[in-house]
């Protein structure tokens, strides 16, 4: 395998659609963009703090991966802020025959908590466990529909499973590759009929169109290679706030909303060791 068709690889398979966070400047304002919260770190601030910064950042959209008590129950009277929460990948299987994740996990803090998205598994689309998904998606839509809660169901799918389908073209150069990644250039990388495509996020989000309405990315600072640094991270995450804000939508939907989730709000150092670590 070529060089940039390899580091191509390894960026797509390093994204998921829930995406990255490294300046806060990029953050201000920005109603489109939400923050994934994460907490596998232990050097991490109380949930009180770190709602505080996403106030001062103007967020009004965040994700955590579970029902996490602590978290939820900071978050009781912030009303101005939406929160996507998780059903964990190893609770799938019980929920596939048992209704009780909305009864006893979420609906105490409708009251309180703006609860907006339940999202089912994380990532394990094509897994061992994958086939859970589906059926724990319409238990939990029939539950919502029937108390009439304000909530949408969701998953998650990794961009990885998309690698092998997006063909590059072989003169491409790890130069011109990484600007593509990175929202660096107006020039037409890949060509799918009619439409063009300038930068690998928009064709990863038209290839998923079909199935999700909520998308993001992300860009490591640290873990694999020199593609993963700092200051790539950063060139990455403005420039993919300024075309979700852009409102020009993509090839396949131009002058279309994107609403997308800056993974992450902290680097997490239980996380193992490598890119996994360094989205904060």
């Amino acid at each position: 395998m070529d060089c940039p068709k390899k580091s191509f690889l390894l960026m797509i398979s390093c994204m998921s659609f829930l995406l990255n966070y490294n300046n806060v400047g990029f953050v201000d304002a920005a109603t489109n963009i939400g923050l994934n919260y994460g907490l596998l770190g232990d050097n991490l601030p109380p949930p009180s703090e770190v709602i505080n910064l996403y106030k001062s950042l103007s967020v009004t959209n965040i994700r955590i991966f579970d029902t996490n008590t602590d978290v939820l129950n900071a978050f009781r009277g912030n009303l101005d802020i939406g929160v996507m929460v998780g059903v964990k990948n190893q609770d799938l299987q019980a929920l596939s025959v048992n209704e009780d994740a909305v009864n006893t996990n979420v609906e105490p803090y409708l009251a309180d908590v703006k609860i907006t998205f339940i999202t089912v598994g994380n990532e394990i689309i094509h897994g061992e466990i994958g086939s859970y998904v589906l059926p724990v998606m319409q238990s939990l839509t029939n539950v919502v529909k029937s108390k009439s809660l304000p909530i949408l169901i969701s998953t998650t799918v990794a961009n990885g499973i998309l690698a092998s389908h997006i063909h590059l073209p072989p003169e491409i150069s790890r130069l011109r590759l990484l600007d593509y990644a990175i929202f660096n250039t107006d020039a037409v990388v890949v060509q799918d009929g009619p439409l063009g495509y300038s930068n690998m996020f928009d064709v990863i989000f038209d290839a998923f169109i079909w199935a999700m309405e909520k998308e993001g990315s992300g860009w490591p600072s640290a873990g694999n290679e020199n593609l993963k640094t700092p200051d790539i991270a950063s060139i990455y995450n403005g420039n993919f706030v300024k075309h979700v804000e852009s409102g020009k939508g993509t090839p396949k939907r131009p002058n279309s909303g994107i609403n997308g989730f800056l993974f992450a709000t902290f680097n997490e150092n239980q996380k193992p060791v490598g890119t996994e670590k360094n989205f904060g």
